[in-house]
């Protein structure tokens, strides 16, 4: 006999027995977490936020193999140094090479500034030093397979000016971790926090 489950926003979902005589598990998770069907999720799951206070770089690992959508969120980001931030992302370990990626900032009396060109990583351009504070977003979206596009809008509210870019880079296998860091990896955070969704 099927058992339905009725939304009150309107919809159901069925469950029917088998037509065979053999058994099914479903197992849920404990306590919180997600329930995946058919390898993926419609939920957002949100990391824990982390203060970019201090270090050479935030680093977020145990996404699930089946995400198709990471989103890195910035909030009053700054470093210490005049380097660009960039994103690796990794499956085991993080690629420090392989990126497609262009970041560019205008406003602060010019159209656009000097774009930067990363391969390190995902960047995003830094043209005011150690001044700089970043908000904003940067997504990256499974194409097919381990390949993965990104794009990014963020403002720098230390001299109000907005910057965009995107990239694309190939893994050996499926997303499980994202670090956020400067290009080079010298320069520490002093502001702000970070934290990634992903579903």
């Amino acid at each position: 006999m099927p058992v339905k489950l009725n939304s009150t926003g309107g919809g159901s979902v069925t469950l029917a027995a088998p037509t065979t005589a053999t058994d099914y598990t479903v197992t849920f998770p404990a306590a919180t977490g997600n329930v995946v069907v058919a390898g993926s999720s419609s939920a957002l799951t949100q990391g824990t936020s982390q203060a970019s206070t201090s270090g050479t770089s935030i680093d977020f690992t145990g996404i699930p193999s089946w995400v198709e959508r990471v989103t890195v969120i910035f909030s009053g980001v700054s470093t210490s140094g005049t380097n660009n931030l960039q994103v690796q992302i990794g499956s085991g370990s993080f690629a420090t090479s392989g990126y497609s990626s262009v970041s560019s900032i205008t406003g602060g009396g010019t159209q656009i500034t000097p774009t930067a060109v990363v391969a390190s990583g995902m960047v995003m351009k830094n043209d005011t030093g150690a001044g700089s504070s970043f908000s904003g977003a940067m997504v990256f979206v499974n194409l097919t397979g381990n390949t993965w596009v990104q794009t990014h809008t963020y403002a720098d509210t230390g001299t109000a000016r907005t910057g965009m870019g995107s990239g694309n880079v190939s893994l050996a296998g499926s997303l499980d971790r994202v670090r956020i860091t400067t290009v080079g990896g010298t320069d520490t955070f002093d502001s702000g926090s970070i934290n990634i969704i992903y579903e």
